[in-house]
């Protein structure tokens, strides 16, 4: 995955948490992500309403997969960017904050590329590294109080005074 030309492959942090505004915005839910040699592939549940008055409240979960380029994820870092400190009146920040302190350590790990899965507000990450002695898979796990743990120590963390949470 790159982001911009020239600009170095891993910046998790900042590409998760687009992607996590989009998925926010689009009401998406139980998602899943597949990092490609050209960008992403997500997977998750969206509501829709029913036309009924009997079953209006209820919607339906339809599955919907969305495959962003790295030309898309540079539109959402851009938009994600210009829409920062802007109200985001009934949109639910769900995403953009759990995946962004998610790839925070998914940088500070420096993977090849990530798969994970969340389920419930808690995340299974798989790790691809290449290392002198092979090709390794690494599998971790964060609960939902984990991830909630690190978005509350996120503003230390951007001025350098704490370690991340995390189970492994």
């Amino acid at each position: 995955m790159r982001i911009y030309e020239g600009s170095p492959r891993q910046d998790f942090e900042e590409v998760l948490r687009s992607i996590g505004a989009y998925l926010d915005d689009r009401g998406m839910r139980e998602i899943l992500g597949v990092e490609t040699e050209g960008g992403f592939v997500v997977q998750g549940l969206v509501i829709q309403g029913t036309s009924s008055a009997w079953n209006e409240s209820m919607g339906q979960a339809i599955k919907e997969t969305i495959t962003i380029d790295d030309d898309g994820i540079g539109t959402f870092m851009d938009q994600a960017l210009a829409n920062r400190g802007e109200p985001k009146g009934d949109t639910p920040d769900r995403y953009e904050s759990a995946l962004r302190v998610i790839g925070r350590y998914v940088d500070e790990q420096k993977p090849r590329d990530i798969f994970f899965f969340e389920q419930d507000g808690s995340y299974v990450l798989r790790l691809l590294r290449l290392t002198q002695s092979g090709i390794h898979h690494e599998l971790i796990e964060f609960t939902k109080d984990d991830v909630d743990q690190m978005i509350a120590e996120a503003p230390a963390l951007r001025r350098g005074s704490q370690e991340p949470a995390g189970r492994h």
